[in-house]
């Protein structure tokens, strides 16, 4: 398998991938969610970091400094991706911003790699809708040494439209002028694992797989 797939089996295993009847922020109901809160031991975020690394290397080779985490979902997630291209001969540098200034000591906006205009950072996080948090942690490091944000990884695109009839991640890209990649697409999910047995289980048959493209087909673009 690639890499793909392998993150694939991985979303399924950790139960961070659910199918059933769920409601967005948005208000739709969805029969799909992604919930990345389900990486909560140390094998799991060590293993997600090798994937977020891989789609790094995928996108960019080595041409950027350093990895960006938004506070709070980036922050473990800047360290196990620069961790895991480290592993790949790849050592790049980390930084994350914090929510609340410190009022003592070191009173810097974020912690780690030291940042200035020319320094290049690929920023890492878990999905996107509106973008506004991301807007707001950009502002952050406008204030820190303005660093370039050359391009940001998540972990799947949903590939439904925003507020208008594009797909909502090329609307956030377009507003930050930053290009967005995932590691893979809901597509990519779905061909994948129809009717394919994990670990005993066919975690999507022939029923779920409709319900999906019936959903696609109102809500769905580039699919």
């Amino acid at each position: 398998m690639n890499y793909k797939e392998e993150f694939i089996e991985f979303l399924v295993q950790c139960d961070a991938l659910k199918f059933g009847e769920f409601e967005l922020k948005s208000g739709r109901i969805a029969p799909y969610f992604i919930n990345t809160g389900m990486f909560d031991t140390g094998s799991k975020i060590k293993k997600l970091g090798t994937y977020y690394a891989r789609a790094i290397d995928a996108h960019f080779k080595t041409e950027f400094h350093g990895i960006y985490g938004p506070a709070y979902k980036g922050i473990p997630l800047c360290i196990t991706a620069a961790c895991a291209l480290a592993d790949m001969g790849i050592d790049k540098g980390y930084v994350f911003n914090r929510k609340e200034a410190k009022t003592y000591a070191d009173k810097s906006a974020v912690v780690g790699m030291p940042l200035t205009p020319d320094t290049r950072l690929i920023l890492v996080d878990d999905v996107i809708t509106s973008g506004k948090a991301i807007q707001e942690s950009l502002e952050v490091l406008k204030g820190c040494g303005n660093p370039q944000v050359c391009g940001i990884i998540i972990s799947v695109n949903r590939q439904e439209k925003g507020k208008t009839d594009k797909n909502a991640l090329e609307e956030v890209a377009d507003t930050l002028g930053i290009s967005i990649f995932a590691i893979v697409t809901i597509r990519e999910i779905i061909d994948f694992l129809h009717n394919r047995d994990i670990e005993g289980k066919i975690v999507l048959d022939d029923a779920m797989k409709a319900q999906i493209e019936n959903y696609l087909k109102i809500y769905g673009v580039d699919c």
